[in-house]
């Protein structure tokens, strides 16, 4: 398995694969617009943020703070350093899957069904919005191109603030557990959001929706991979099973995709790093909120902390590039890309609030199953409305992904029922 899915990696770093031997995009105007220097900017905007921060911490852990410090700063050293250990009288439980007031099997039924078009809406409409925004031009007429937005960062940006907002309000309108974590910790799982979101959005200028909607379902492989190197892990028949039905499918649906049109990005090397970056960075932010997580905490307080961190990393970052006024006054501009940016942030924050409630009433198996179903009809808008191309072949690839995908939330589903220890699903808390 190991060497056919290496294989489909080579072939899918060549340049033209997919796109009729041409490469659509444009070369970059100067170095400087080059996806990886902007890569470097940006992370180090966000070392002069956290760098001192570490240093900060470390600082007022040697001192021993917590014990000696006074003054107006100490209730805010603490929280953010150190935290507040939760009481017993203090702590309010997680919501749990209620099963005992309105448990009829039709109100059961049209809950699932508000939870499922709740998801499908926002994050379909999402992924709609993403290849619009980040492929597509603005302002053209019959004398000009129009131009396109490039700052991936800028959206990043907006996705996270009005995630604050939302999950602000939420924890202001509804009883929460103590808030016991220190709130630095939240800046690891949002540096990680940020770049994840990042690539996600950049890798839209080098390939193609539905290639990175089948890489990003296919996340399997790589976590199997690393389980098995690093941690000596052992899986189970089924699990080498699918993880072989993903890789043939996505094989088949790259090596067998059509002409696409000039306007569509095609599959680079730079794409296919952008998707590993993406991969790599969003499993390290759902291993380190899961580890938050023992700290009793709710999933919207998680979303509010991890989301106000990404707000400041991204506004210090922008101001310091001054790409900040430069993507106001592309809003202004382009009246069509504000509404498009809104209702992208608007998604993605809704999105995350159906997650939490569709993981509290169903479980995460349930979940799991709505949002792959989900993948495979954004993959279909997608070739509908931007024109991408499919072959018979191509489409079949995709089917078998997403039935190995499913057999797998089956096959977990009936080891539970037997008692026997089945592999986590990974933790959804930060998706956009």
């Amino acid at each position: 398995m190991d060497t056919r899915w290496w294989a489909v990696v080579v072939l899918a770093a060549l340049p033209s694969l997919g796109a009729g031997g041409e490469t659509p995009e444009a070369p970059p105007e100067s170095w400087t617009q080059l996806w990886f220097f902007r890569f470097l900017v940006n992370a180090a905007g966000y070392a002069t943020f956290m760098v001192p921060g570490y240093f900060l911490v470390h600082y007022f852990r040697r001192k021993n703070y917590l014990e000696t410090g006074r003054g107006l700063c100490y209730p805010l050293v603490k929280a953010c350093v150190f935290g507040n250990e939760p009481k017993a009288s203090d702590e309010v439980p997680l919501a749990p899957r209620t099963e005992t007031v309105e448990t009829t099997p039709t109100w059961q039924a049209l809950k699932l069904l508000f939870c499922t078009l709740g998801l499908q809406v926002f994050y379909l409409t999402w992924g709609v919005l993403q290849e619009r925004v980040m492929t597509r031009s603005y302002g053209a007429t019959a004398t000009s191109p129009g131009e396109r937005f490039t700052d991936s960062q800028f959206l990043v940006l907006m996705n996270r603030v009005l995630a604050l907002i939302v999950a602000g309000l939420y924890c202001l309108l509804c009883k929460q557990p103590r808030h016991g974590a220190p709130m630095y910790r939240y800046s690891f799982a949002s540096l990680s959001n940020v770049l994840s979101s990042w690539c996600q959005y950049e890798a839209l200028k080098f390939i193609s929706f539905p290639t990175q909607v089948l890489a990003k379902a296919s996340k399997v492989i790589p976590v199997m991979l690393m389980g098995k190197l690093v941690s000596r892990r052992s899986y189970e028949h089924w699990e080498y099973l699918t993880a072989g039905l993903i890789s043939i499918g996505v094989s088949m649906f790259l090596l067998s995709s059509g002409p696409e049109p000039r306007s569509s990005p095609a599959t680079t090397l730079s794409g296919l790093i952008l998707l590993a970056g993406y991969i790599a960075f969003d499993s390290f932010t759902s291993n380190w909120q899961d580890a938050l997580f023992a700290y009793k905490m709710s999933s919207v307080q998680m979303m509010f902390g991890v989301n106000f961190f990404s707000c400041l990393f991204t506004v210090i970052s922008l101001l310091q590039q001054g790409a900040l006024l430069e993507g106001t006054r592309f809003m202004g501009r382009h009246g069509e890309f504000a509404a498009h940016a809104l209702l992208l942030s608007v998604c993605s924050a809704c999105g995350q609030l159906f997650i939490f409630y569709t993981i509290g009433q169903f479980g995460a198996a349930v979940f799991t199953i709505i949002m792959t179903l989900r993948q495979a009809i954004a993959i279909l808008l997608s070739c509908l409305l931007y024109g991408h191309t499919v072959t018979v072949v191509g489409g079949l690839g995709v089917a078998v992904v997403f039935a190995a995908l499913l057999l797998r939330v089956y096959a977990r589903g009936r080891l539970k029922q037997r008692g026997k220890k089945a592999v986590p699903i990974e933790s959804p808390v930060q998706k956009v």
